[in-house]
């Protein structure tokens, strides 16, 4: 087997580490002109894959007879703030969108139930 394969796999990998640190999954602290200081927290996906072949012919004997490459996917996505304020510490979660009818319907039943609640106040009313 090639000893190029091993080498692109750990080019790779270094360039990787490279965009992706702890701070990418806990970001820089924001400082506000209020005292009020806000940390990006984000999930990390990561996928990677390679291969590759040596290439033996009896026709066309060449000298380095490798044909292999090496691909690398990184998806950042944002989770939460931590919001820090006198002393203080609350999260505001990132909402990933609702995707099917199911998910839409279920964000939708706390704003169904408080209509519901101010309807029956108004009746006691």
């Amino acid at each position: 087997m090639s000893e190029k394969l091993p080498n692109m796999l750990e080019s790779t990998i270094a360039k990787i580490r490279e965009m992706v640190d702890s701070n990418t999954v806990v970001g820089q602290p924001i400082e506000t002109a209020d005292g009020v200081t806000i940390i990006p927290v984000s999930r990390i996906s990561i996928g990677l894959g390679g291969g590759g072949s040596d290439f033996v012919s009896s026709r066309a004997p060449a000298k380095d007879p490798f044909g292999g490459g090496v691909g690398a996917g990184v998806k950042v996505v944002p989770v939460c703030f931590l919001v820090v304020k006198d002393g203080n510490v609350r999260i505001l979660t990132v909402a990933e969108p609702a995707n099917t009818t199911a998910d839409r319907i279920v964000e939708m039943v706390p704003e169904t139930l408080d209509r519901i609640s101010a309807l029956f106040e108004k009746k006691k009313d």
